[in-house]
């Protein structure tokens, strides 16, 4: 039974610690952002206070990359690690105005103990895994410079002297041919370390064989799901991607038709939109169909494609599930 909630604020450069105990803040600390450091102050709480490891939940909004340091030592010391969702924190512990840090922690030593019940814990990825969320995360960094610097080669042609142009544009080809390069090689790894391991290698070939999904959907389905660990139920994956509608009322009315959350992972969203958009409207087949006659039917064309898009994610955990190439003739009933 946990009896200590630590909440801990997460920046860069430090950590601001919150120790809750019998509903009392008996510890605030501010500690660097490094195992180290990490690992004295927790092993210290845990001395100084008497507590089990079996009792202690340590919880912090998760902030990618900057919560590395935290997860290694929690996992080291056995201690339970539950990582939420900034936007569902922010959701759930009302409007707040400025920012604190040392106020930040404490609501969330307070938010670890209120939602107790709704805990998912935290269990570092396969180094694979990490790997892949890296790599997939420093391409999409210059996949955008690169669009940028390409916008500007054509867009500023007009709008200057062809002297100052001509030097320009020298330098935006050398960055972009710099940046190509460098997606390339990022892919090469990509698919290194895909064709390497034999879950991953076939959970790509399954999800591949889903109609609109392509390698980049399929990879970051991969990463998104830890290799369909943390995600076992479609239903629930499709609230994580944004695309599972929810109804909108109030009191006897229903103030709006039904929307999918706001509080929802966007890139994972946008490439299921991608998807989608490929097997409904610029493919023939089954979606297509599908599709086409709802849209005849007057069916909204956005909630229409939305509908495609869990079709989408109920395909490739169905897949997976079955451990089976997609058939398009094959009657399930998660699909």
């Amino acid at each position: 039974m946990k009896k200590y909630f630590i909440g801990i604020d997460v920046s860069k450069e430090k950590l601001d610690i919150c120790l809750n105990a019998n509903n009392q803040f008996v510890s605030e600390i501010v500690v660097n952002n490094n195992t180290k450091a990490i690992k004295e102050v927790l092993k210290s709480l845990l001395e100084e206070n008497l507590m089990e490891v079996p009792s202690i939940l340590v919880c912090a909004e998760y902030t990618g990359q900057y919560t590395y340091p935290l997860s290694c030592i929690c996992e080291e010391l056995s201690i339970d690690l539950w990582l939420e969702n900034p936007a569902q924190l922010k959701y759930r512990s009302g409007i707040q105005r400025g920012k604190n840090d040392k106020m930040d922690a404490r609501k969330i030593a307070v938010y670890a103990k209120r939602y107790l019940d709704d805990m998912r814990l935290f269990s570092l990825p396969e180094k694979q895994i990490s790997t892949l969320k890296q790599l997939i995360s420093e391409r999409d960094l210059y996949v955008v410079d690169k669009a940028k610097y390409q916008s500007q080669l054509t867009d500023q042609k007009l709008f200057m002297s062809k002297e100052d142009y001509k030097r320009k544009s020298k330098r935006l080809i050398g960055l972009i041919a710099e940046l190509k390069d460098a997606i390339n090689q990022i892919e090469q790894e990509i698919q290194t370390i895909i064709d390497n391991d034999d879950t991953l290698s076939n959970q790509h070939k399954l999800l591949c064989s889903v109609d609109g999904i392509g390698e980049r959907t399929s990879i970051k389905m991969i990463v998104e799901t830890n290799a369909f660990h943390d995600f076992k139920d479609p239903r629930k994956f499709c609230c994580h991607a944004g695309v599972a509608p929810f109804e909108y009322t109030s009191g006897s009315s229903v103030h709006s038709r039904n929307k999918v959350s706001n509080r929802a992972d966007k890139s994972i969203k946008a490439l299921l939109h991608m998807a989608a958009l490929s097997v409904a409207t610029r493919k023939s087949g089954e979606m297509s169909e599908y599709y086409n006659r709802k849209v005849a039917e007057g069916k909204n064309k956005m909630s229409v494609l939305n509908a495609v898009r869990a079709k989408l994610v109920y395909r490739m955990f169905a897949v997976i599930r079955n451990n089976k190439i997609y058939e398009k003739n094959y009657i399930n009933s998660l699909v």
